[in-house]
């Protein structure tokens, strides 16, 4: 495996801090190279580092380590059509995509650094109708399949349960006293485990994220043929 990833800098923490106390353009602008040095360029290096590795779990589900337009997510919020108009996000993540996806609703895997810490995993948020009524379906039709996976012991050790925001009541076409009615309403689904933030300073960060996708592989291998894509 590529070894030349040996973990983030502290200076990734000190610009998280600074941008919460001074999330505007103004700032932003003056430490816009501060920002490449210290959290973009150094994503781009771990997400370049670790597409072997995502290689041998899920050969389908991408590494793009370009700054632009890769897995990596823009620090730019869309504030649009929200009430917070703080224009930066005070995170850092990347996605790694099933390669037919073309947005963050696609399949993924995913990584967020904050200041409360780090979480990864996988799953899908917020999957478009279509899709959401196939994984339904799904969960519906394959239920021995459904609970050896959200039952598996290192599963639920790694994540705990499945998480992700659902309706608050049954979707149409299922009985509110189903067995699997708590995950059907969801319109979310996502394994994630949560390390403290200082996980991301060790030189195995790399491969204690590809442990935890490992153990996740039997989900999303449910979840992408779930969706018609293969695994």
């Amino acid at each position: 495996m590529n070894a030349s990833f040996s973990g983030f800098s502290k200076d990734l923490i000190k610009f998280y801090e600074d941008l919460v106390q001074n999330n505007n353009r103004d700032w932003f602008q003056k430490n816009k190279q501060r920002y490449r040095e210290v959290a973009l360029l150094p994503m781009c290096d771990f997400i370049e580092a670790f597409a072997p590795y995502l290689e041998d779990i899920a050969p389908y589900y991408i590494a793009d380590p370009r700054p632009n337009g890769g897995s990596v997510f823009r620090i730019h919020r869309d504030v649009r059509f929200s009430r917070d108009k703080k224009p930066y996000k005070e995170h850092l993540a990347c996605q790694f995509r099933h390669q037919a996806g073309k947005d963050a609703h696609a399949p993924g895997f995913y990584l967020h650094i904050d200041l409360e810490g780090v979480r990864f995993g996988g799953g899908l948020w917020l999957p478009p109708a279509p899709k959401l009524a196939k994984i339904r379906a799904a969960i519906d039709e394959k239920p021995d399949q459904w609970h050896a996976i959200t039952s598996e012991p290192s599963i639920m050790q790694e994540f705990g349960s499945v998480q992700g925001d659902g309706l608050k009541t049954a979707p149409k076409g299922y009985a509110k006293d189903h067995p699997d009615i708590i995950d059907l309403r969801r319109k979310t689904f996502f394994l994630m485990k949560r390390v403290p933030v200082e996980t991301i300073f060790q030189p195995d960060f790399l491969e204690v994220v590809a442990n935890s996708y490992r153990t996740a592989s039997p989900f999303m291998k449910f979840m992408t043929t779930a969706v018609d894509l293969p695994y």
